[in-house]
């Protein structure tokens, strides 16, 4: 799928402890990076979506995500899971998808809006927010509870 463009301040925060002031600046970016990378990577496993073999390594704002999934809406999930989260600004996607399907488009939630506005403006109905929540679980715990600057996947609908 290629690079995803997040915003870095705003999501979830799954940010590592801040190391002493006996380490260098650039250990301190390394180990801090390497403690993101092991804290994404529980985030992907404790939503529960199943990824082989998966990897993830962050260098600054962006966070690489391989593994194999047998689906494009886990494939999609997990790298929503790693790029709502404060300090990712970029998701290289390197999953492989045992059964590929078609993408779904990926929405990102400005100010004021909410899933029926949404709806709205993907599906010509606003009434059809259900879609949009169910294709986001397990991060959306609530349809009321999105942010701005989160990015959501929007499913086509049959």
């Amino acid at each position: 799928m290629g690079f995803f463009d997040f915003m870095p301040g705003m999501g979830k925060k799954v940010e590592p402890k801040v190391l002493t002031e006996e380490h260098s600046a650039a250990e301190k970016k390394e180990i801090n990076d390497r403690r993101k990378a092991a804290a994404l990577a529980d985030e992907v496993k404790g939503l529960g979506l199943e990824v082989e073999d998966l990897g993830v390594k962050v260098d600054g704002e962006t966070a690489t995500i391989s593994g194999t999934v047998a689906d494009q809406a886990t494939k999609e999930k997990a790298v929503l899971a790693v790029g709502n989260t404060v300090g990712i600004g970029r998701v290289d996607d390197r999953i492989e998808v045992s059964e590929p399907e078609p993408e779904a488009q990926f929405h990102t939630v400005a100010a004021g809006e909410n899933l029926s506005v949404i709806s709205k403006k993907y599906y010509g109905d606003p009434n059809k927010y259900p879609a949009i929540f169910e294709a986001n679980k397990p991060m959306l715990s609530d349809p009321d509870k999105i942010y701005p600057g989160q990015v959501l996947r929007i499913p086509p609908i049959e």
